[in-house]
């Protein structure tokens, strides 16, 4: 295959790497990038693969470099401060981007560039991982079953554990608090505030609202006003996290913040591949529309989340390296359409119901 035409940049980090040996054992040979060529180098070197270390504020080294590129799939945060460059990097070149970010930041930024990426003929879809393909593929199935409906509600269920990015964009959202949408609007609340029982799949649990990436995109995919976001947590770890209400703004401060994620560095790693073998998720949404009285549940199980977002990522590049369609920022499912998360190895079907 030409191994010009893909980029994975920030290649060397736990998802990054986990890409670009999926890749590799597709039959691909991306060009691998970073900012580090010390970390860079030796993967390359084992894989076989081309490098190139540059950083993103070389705006016109990083251009001259994707312009024989056509898809970037972007791996390095946090995305907050990292993916602006690189989109606005695509645009000028004509290359498709997506990342695997959860960041609503990003997914909001992305949204807003949808005019210029429409007249560039560049896809934006950020978020082509577990953050969100499997709960906005899910959502587009909702939608669908009630086109009316003025509420949504999704969560998801499992034991994996955290990788050192994820940990970090965790810490990001501390000192903000939690997320939800109230007519059409994104609105933020207090951590641990809204709560409710849900049975995800494999019994009933009380479980917790959190500011995740859908409050953005679900809105973008469905137009429905009303959406949330929930994972299940003990009563009283929901307290603990209630109590950090009364020090987000100390959450906020960069200090805080760099010496939260030197802990991250220190002390979180990915998990291996037998653990990620053994860790389904277990994915649940709500659609409603109260005023007809109308609502239906709807259910996916996928494989760990980290597995979702390698094979997402490389369902998503598939598409778009074949892709004849317009420019502009898309959702993984508006992209792809909602059955995407149903091909990705160990995904089942999507269930939609009553109960």
């Amino acid at each position: 295959m030409n191994d010009k035409k893909i980029m994975i940049y920030g290649a060397y980090g736990y998802t990054g790497e986990l890409i670009a040996r999926e890749a590799v054992a597709k039959g691909y040979r991306p060009v691998l990038a970073g900012r580090d060529a010390k970390k860079l180098q030796p993967l390359a070197d084992e894989l076989g693969l081309p490098a190139v270390a540059i950083g993103l504020d070389a705006s016109e080294t990083l251009e001259h470099t994707l312009r024989d590129i056509q898809v970037v799939i972007h791996c390095a945060g946090p995305f907050s401060a990292t993916a602006e460059p690189m989109m606005r990097a695509c645009l000028n070149t004509g290359t498709h981007y997506q990342d695997i970010t959860g960041e609503m930041a990003v997914y909001r930024m992305a949204h807003g560039m949808h005019d210029q990426a429409e007249s560039a003929g560049v896809v934006l879809c950020p978020g082509t991982g577990f953050d969100v393909i499997p709960t906005d593929c899910l959502a587009a199935a909702l939608h669908k079953a009630i086109p009316s409906a003025t509420h949504l509600a999704l969560g998801f269920d499992s034991d994996s554990a955290l990788s050192p990015g994820t940990a970090k964009t965790s810490i990001e959202s501390l000192g903000v608090g939690g997320a939800v949408r109230r007519k059409g609007e994104i609105e933020i609340i207090g951590h641990g505030e809204l709560t409710r029982q849900i049975n995800f799949g494999r019994g009933e649990k009380f479980a917790v609202a959190i500011p995740w990436g859908d409050v953005a995109t679900a809105y973008y995919t469905t137009g429905i006003p009303n959406i949330e976001v929930y994972i299940p947590m003990s009563p009283r770890r929901a307290k603990k996290l209630k109590r950090l209400n009364k020090f987000r703004w100390l959450l906020r401060m960069n200090w805080m913040q760099k010496w939260l994620k030197k802990k991250v560095d220190n002390s979180v790693r990915g998990p291996g591949e037998q653990a990620r073998a053994e860790q389904k998720t277990w994915v649940w949404g709500e659609v409603r529309n109260d005023r007809r009285g109308e609502r239906k549940i709807g259910r996916v199980v996928t494989a760990n989340g980290y597995d979702v977002t390698v094979h997402g990522t490389l369902a998503v590049m598939a598409f778009l390296l074949n892709y004849e369609g317009p420019g502009g920022y898309f959702t993984p499912s508006k992209l792809c359409g909602s059955e995407l998360v149903e091909k990705l190895p160990g995904s089942g079907a999507i269930e939609i119901g009553i109960d």
